[in-house]
């Protein structure tokens, strides 16, 4: 059964990822394309000045992006589910309905994570020729809340998508960019270091955000 819903989640998901994916390597690819040709030009030592003396880290061009990505997949995969009544036929399969949505974010989560370590694998491979390891560090750092955000707006577009009524979807739209705000307050690099597990935490509870909707979908709440 869970073989099945997975493969379900894949016909649904399956061309906005490769080109979620596509997108997202251009993007990398053009940051990487960027910094190379700042190294041609003025060598590599004077970059590492620049980063270390006007905190630039050279791939601001992904800092929303991750972010997109999660929400847009989060809408292809959850959106049909809602308007075809897609959803009472799956909550029926003869599996729980908390283990059934567990699964389906489960299959998101994982889509998100192999494309986003792919993209950190890119930049590390490229960085790594060039810059000191502390220097490669603080740049990669420094996109981890943008990649845990992204993970976490997929959550929380998920929980906005399955909640059964308008007047919560508002509610939970204006708790969701709240805690999303969280994860951009603040464009030093490495600012959220020490911040970190608590970003992961919060990615975390996101979780579990979508369970509630389920019950009240189940229960045939409306207001």
């Amino acid at each position: 059964m869970e073989k099945a819903l997975c493969y379900k989640e894949w016909i649904k998901t399956r061309y906005y990822y490769f080109l979620a994916i596509l997108v997202s390597w251009g993007m990398t690819g053009y940051c990487i394309l960027k910094i190379n040709r700042a190294i041609t030009m003025k060598g590599a030592p004077h970059l590492w000045e620049v980063m270390l003396g006007k905190d630039v880290v050279f791939i601001d061009l992904l800092t929303y992006l991750p972010l997109l990505i999660g929400i847009l997949l989060a809408w292809v995969q959850f959106v049909p589910e809602m308007q075809q009544n897609r959803l009472k036929l799956t909550l029926h399969l003869p599996v729980s309905q908390y283990k059934t949505i567990s699964i389906m974010l489960s299959f998101g989560i994982i889509l998100l994570l192999i494309g986003f370590a792919s993209n950190f694998l890119l930049l590390w491979l490229y960085l790594q020729k060039f810059f000191a390891s502390e220097l490669t560090s603080r740049i990669l750092l420094t996109a981890i809340p943008w990649f845990t955000a992204g993970i976490t707006g997929y959550l929380l577009t998920a929980w906005i998508c399955l909640e059964p009524t308008w007047k919560r979807r508002i509610l939970n739209i204006f708790i969701s960019a709240a805690i999303l705000r969280i994860f951009f307050l603040s464009s030093v690099p490495e600012s959220y270091n020490c911040f970190l597990p608590i970003l992961i935490l919060f990615t975390i509870l996101t979780l579990f955000f979508s369970l509630l909707s389920i019950s009240r979908f189940r229960a045939g709440k409306q207001d």
